[in-house]
């Protein structure tokens, strides 16, 4: 069997692929446990001074390059060859065009070859960034299933997954199956390649799931209701409780997000999409998230100008009003006391800094001395 397509020696370091694998197996639906750390490589990496990217960033991958160059120079040189080949050198995780310089300049097959087995079989993460860098420049559909997987590390590998599936036919569904198991750093790689895709197939997943919650969801909230067209599908809220609670978390994250993504001051359909979210979620049964995104929602009504939610005066305190009597129900009153209880941290949170503000029907004794 030959090395491009032969398994490891018994006994040798599990390749990252399969420690992905394995537990991308445990939860198929789901993200990896603390996104697949630690890597079976982290032992040899927490005692190895990593080389520091150069202060000219234009210059980063060159070194990569190099070694690429060399080796395939060399007609009878093996993928394996490769495994250990760049530990002395600053390997970037995200698209460099030095390194697709040099997947370009080798033969596409022998590349594409040398890629996948780096990938597939590779024991260091330094290699197996390299060996996606190539697939993610001469790749072909059929790598898709591979990439899937090595990008479920996704901290590590997701933005250089993303970029390759934006290359591929098929790349919007294989984003999407992603898109489902990553959350933090990879999350946002993954979605804001969708955004740039902006195509029709992912909107409804956009409309619905791309928020999953993590505070990182700041930097693609925006895109994702500008690039989904959120303003013209506003009437599906009447009959979709998921997407009432995803606009909620695009309007939560859209609150407080200069510097990382667009704000709902800059957002040109702001006032719409909240007086359609005020409308519908008090239609809903109480749940904590929800509790805990109106409550958001009331304190920057409250606390910031109308421009700041990109609205009137008068939606302002319209929708500030709208949102308080929800909160001032008591069966949602009720929810959130159960959440405190259990020591819910976003409940905690408002009881002990949101609270005295708002003048919470939940929290009356919690907080009137907390700080902001």
């Amino acid at each position: 069997m030959s090395e491009t397509t032969g398994t490891g020696l018994p006994g040798s370091p599990t390749s990252l692929f399969d420690h992905a694998l394995q537990l991308h197996q445990l939860a198929p639906g789901e993200p990896l446990p603390r996104d697949g750390e630690p890597y079976p490589d982290d032992e040899l990496h927490r005692h190895r001074r990593s080389p520091k990217a150069p202060e000219d960033r234009h210059s980063a991958g060159k070194d990569v390059a190099l070694v690429l160059d060399t080796h395939f120079a060399k007609v009878a040189a093996l993928p394996s060859e490769l495994a250990d080949a760049f530990h002395d050198v600053y390997v970037p995780i995200h698209q460099n065009r030095h390194i697709a310089a040099a997947a370009e300049r080798a033969g596409r097959d022998r590349v594409r070859q040398t890629g996948r087995w780096l990938v597939r079989y590779g024991t260091d993460r330094c290699a197996v960034t390299v060996g996606l860098a190539l697939l993610a420049a001469v790749g072909t559909a059929e790598d898709i299933p591979l990439i899937r997987t090595i990008g479920l590390l996704s901290n590590r590998f997701g933005p250089l997954a993303a970029h390759a599936f934006e290359q591929q036919t098929g790349g919007v569904e294989a984003l999407l199956w992603l898109a489902e198991r990553v959350t933090g750093w990879g999350r946002v790689y993954v979605v804001d390649a969708l955004c740039r895709l902006n195509n029709p197939i992912a909107r409804p997943w956009l409309l619905r799931r791309a928020c999953d919650g993590d505070f990182l969801n700041a930097y693609f909230a925006g895109s994702v209701a500008t690039v989904a067209k959120l303003h013209e599908a506003l009437a599906d809220l009447d009959t979709d409780s998921e997407m009432v609670d995803h606009v909620g978390r695009l309007l939560h994250q859209m609150c407080d997000c200069g510097g990382m993504g667009l704000t709902l001051a800059d957002y040109p359909h702001s006032g719409a999409v909240l007086e359609a979210h005020a409308r519908h979620v008090g239609l809903l049964s109480p749940t904590i998230e929800r509790y805990f995104t109106i409550a958001v929602l009331a304190q920057h009504l409250t606390t910031e100008p109308p421009e700041a939610a990109g609205c009137t005066a008068a939606q302002q305190e319209a929708l500030r009003a709208t949102y308080l009597e929800v909160l001032d129900r008591e069966e949602w009153a009720q929810a959130a006391r159960a959440g405190l209880a259990t020591d819910d941290n976003r409940m905690r949170w408002l009881a002990d800094h949101r609270a005295p503000q708002l003048r919470l029907r939940a929290f009356p004794d919690r907080g009137s001395n907390a700080e902001e």
